[in-house]
């Protein structure tokens, strides 16, 4: 059985977890919400990298075998610093532009994320991979974080957050559009609701739970072969954490 850890700014990650646990359930996993920091997206790389290392520094206290960065903003600020910094595996978010740029029919891809992320090299590049062949609009999720550390996925006040930055979007002609924060899939459906019948959202979590698996198996940690647990941890109040942990 692996410990793994796994920490976000804040509850979001828990949509991450949430693959990671349909298929690899037998680990032992230790949550981290650094909501006392929340959001990540507005603060300077250095503060989010000095963060990272510090709930990284936890986590192996309490015996993480890897760890995942289940926020964009801190793997586009912080993963090579904690990969060059300590001798067990990460596994950060990946921009899901690739697949979305494949999928699209209108040739518009949109990206909502946080201000940290829109402006990380990590995404930079791989969005200049396919600038030539798709047209990438982009938003930030602008109050997002903050409804989904409130508990408040639904309602008139969330559907009116939601379609200030998803609108646009649409507009623009996007029928693609990339889920870059790890908080927002919890508004999926909210959005869903929002946006013409054929747009695809596209969540990145799925294929960071593969990439976990294989890096376990690369790395020789064990899996299975245990009950599976979670240990939910937070730097403030774990109200909304301990809600939202029960919606995964």
């Amino acid at each position: 059985m692996a410990c793994i850890g796994v920490f976000d700014s804040g509850s979001g990650g828990l949509s991450v977890l949430r693959e990671i646990r349909k298929i690899l359930p037998d680990e032992r996993y230790i949550y981290y919400s650094d909501n006392a920091y929340c959001p990540y997206g507005e603060k300077t790389a250095d503060f989010v990298t000095s963060r990272a290392r510090a709930v990284t520094e936890l986590l192996l206290s309490k015996g993480a075998q890897a760890v995942v960065v289940a926020c964009n903003t801190a793997t586009g600020a912080a993963i090579a610093n904690l990969r060059a910094g300590y001798d067990i595996p990460f596994v950060g978010m990946e921009p899901a532009v690739k697949p979305a740029a494949s999928g699209t029919r209108s040739g518009v891809v949109g990206v909502l994320a946080t201000a940290g992320t829109l402006k990380a090299p990590k995404y930079l590049n791989t969005k200049g991979q396919y600038a030539d062949a798709v047209r990438i609009a982009e938003r930030v999720g602008k109050g997002f974080v903050e409804l989904v550390e409130n508990g408040e996925l639904d309602g008139q006040h969330a559907e009116a957050v939601v379609r200030a930055s998803l609108e646009p979007l649409l507009a623009e002609g996007a029928d693609t559009i990339v889920l870059g924060c790890t908080h927002y899939p919890f508004l999926l459906p909210l959005m869903q609701r929002i946006a013409p019948e054929g747009v695809r959202f596209i969540d990145p979590a799925p294929a960071v739970a593969r990439r976990l698996r294989d890096v376990l198996a690369m790395n020789g940690i064990p899996v299975g072969e245990g009950p599976g647990s979670v240990e939910l941890l937070a730097s403030g109040p774990d109200t909304t954490l301990k809600k939202l942990f029960k919606l995964i």
